[in-house]
């Protein structure tokens, strides 16, 4: 078990694959890109997949979630896929991509063992899609996200910022198409997650702006708490149902108290809040021969001394030491 000195427990496990992407969007990553990790800096797939087996063997882990960067960029994923739907106890399992290359990917992964996608699409104008992702591939993401509902990868949940002077203004035209499609929309907070540090709390679009403008065109109904658990989206009923809107208001109304995850990098170290400052290597246990039993006891160290909250009013969490697509989200 991964539990914390305040009694959370760890059973998420999020998996970022690579460090790399194809898209460069302004919330992420400079123009020009990153500094990549280096080859023998990642994690392979034989490490991943044991990684994995450890969590839910021996530390009760019962859903993995693959990341990025871009995951679909990671060319063993369908082999990691189906090793790890192999695992027993299996876990269920999830992917967020931008949905460039699900088009061509979607139908395979299902047949490897994978539940659903997260499919990230802040606009529905390619203009803005260009300004926002400095790439012009907006039509390869809705044929991803068709083509991964086709394949049954269900349901596909679509993770969408909103910022102020480009899409700030999309919220209700986007939940529209949402619900004609049959995806579940989930809004999420834009957070201090930029390499190039240009995040600024007072220009954010927040939960209740988002909220405030949605109900301009539907009527929203609050889910029922129970029903949320530890996942970290708040959710209301679109016009008395079936279909749900999310808002994960990670800055104005963090759901720290209630947190699940437990996180690998690209290069196999144990982040425990995706804000924290600390990682534990397990990577360098891994290649000088520990056992399972000892890096499942180094997993347990790191998860106990996760701090109480992400803590996003103090100016020592704003701006992780390093880009999110090394981490993972």
């Amino acid at each position: 078990m991964l539990i914390d000195t305040y009694g959370r427990v760890a059973t998420d496990l999020r998996v970022s694959l690579t460090d790399r992407c194809n898209l460069r969007c302004t919330y992420c990553m400079p123009e020009e890109g990153l500094q990549w990790l280096s080859k023998s800096d990642l994690l392979t797939d034989d490490e991943i997949v044991r990684l994995i087996d450890i969590a839910v063997r021996l530390l009760g882990v019962e859903e993995v979630r693959f990341t990025g960067g871009e995951p679909l960029l990671r060319p063993g994923l369908v082999s990691v896929v189906e090793q790890v739907a192999a695992l027993a106890p299996r876990p269920r399992m999830s992917l967020t991509t931008n949905g460039i290359g699900l088009r061509r990917t979607a139908a395979a992964l299902k047949t490897a063992g994978l539940d659903r996608v997260n499919v990230s699409l802040d606009t529905l104008r390619p203009d803005v899609f260009k300004a926002l992702t400095r790439r012009d591939r907006h039509q390869d993401v809705l044929d991803g996200l068709q083509a991964a509902r086709d394949a049954g990868l269900t349901p596909v949940k679509v993770n969408t910022v909103l910022m102020p002077g480009l899409n700030g203004d999309e919220a209700p035209d986007l939940l529209a198409w949402a619900v004609r499609h049959g995806y579940e929309l989930r809004f999420i907070e834009q957070m201090p997650l930029d390499a190039q540090h240009g995040w600024k709390r007072d220009s954010m679009v927040t939960a209740g702006d988002i909220l405030a403008s949605l109900r301009t065109r539907f009527d929203l109904t609050p889910e029922d708490a129970d029903e949320r658990g530890a996942a970290p989206a708040e959710r209301w009923l679109v016009d008395g149902g079936p279909y749900r809107v999310g808002v994960i208001a990670s800055v104005t109304r963090p759901f720290c108290a209630a947190c699940d995850r437990t996180r690998l990098t690209a290069d196999g170290q144990i982040r425990n809040c995706l804000f924290a400052r600390e990682e534990t290597d397990l990577r360098g246990a891994l290649r000088s021969g520990g056992s399972d039993e000892e890096i499942a006891r180094i997993w347990r160290l790191a998860m106990w001394g996760k701090k109480a909250g992400a803590g996003l009013d103090d100016p020592s969490f704003i701006q992780p030491d390093r880009p999110m697509s090394a981490i993972g989200g």
